[in-house]
């Protein structure tokens, strides 16, 4: 035996899993108008790259399961439809201030539950805590925003997307793994 401690050695074990969700991913268009309604609204505000909004919240899911939710989101019909983005809100208890519409169209309602139901199919739970509530996060630890006039944001929402979220120094991180879009109106 030699003088000293022996230092086990440190190993970084692969990742196992992914923390992923299904959003409907703005245009640099939409994205934009977005970002400027984050004017209004206390609080850290969500990061630019990072506007979008959630379908279908997986939390951590095996990497071995990337396979099925990739083959989930092309196997969705997505809708061209326009979102009316006419509407400010609050959440109080996770303090979070929102743009959303007075009246979503029906064919955004109707790919979430078409979404819910493949994932169910496939034996994959989604948080399902609450209503599915269509809304963008503007920012967090927010107060609750006065009712100011805005111009709505008419965002053409033809794009869905699978998204891995990791936790950096910087904050959260935001990787498209797969998308899917509407085909375009003949």
């Amino acid at each position: 035996m030699t003088g000293g401690t022996e230092q086990p050695e440190l190993h970084s074990e692969p990742r196992q899993s992914l923390r992923l969700f299904y959003a409907l991913w703005p245009d640099d268009t939409a994205r934009a108008a977005l970002a400027s309604l984050q004017t209004a609204v206390s609080g850290r505000k969500t990061p630019y790259g990072n506007l979008h909004l959630t379908l279908a919240f997986l939390g951590d899911q095996p990497i071995a399961s990337l396979s099925t939710l990739q083959k989930i989101l092309a196997g969705l019909s997505v809708p061209d439809m326009t979102l009316t983005m006419d509407r400010i809100g609050y959440f109080t208890k996770s303090r979070i201030a929102w743009v959303g519409m007075h009246a979503a169209p029906e064919g955004l309602f109707t790919l979430q539950r078409h979404l819910m139901s493949a994932l169910a199919h496939q034996g994959i739970l989604a948080d399902t805590r609450s209503a599915f509530k269509p809304h963008v996060t503007l920012a967090r630890d927010a107060t609750a925003p006065d009712e100011l006039p805005f111009e709505p944001v008419h965002w053409h929402a033809s794009h869905v997307c699978l998204i891995a979220s990791s936790n950096e120094q910087q904050g959260a991180q935001y990787r498209i793994l797969a998308s899917n879009r509407a085909n375009p109106p003949a």
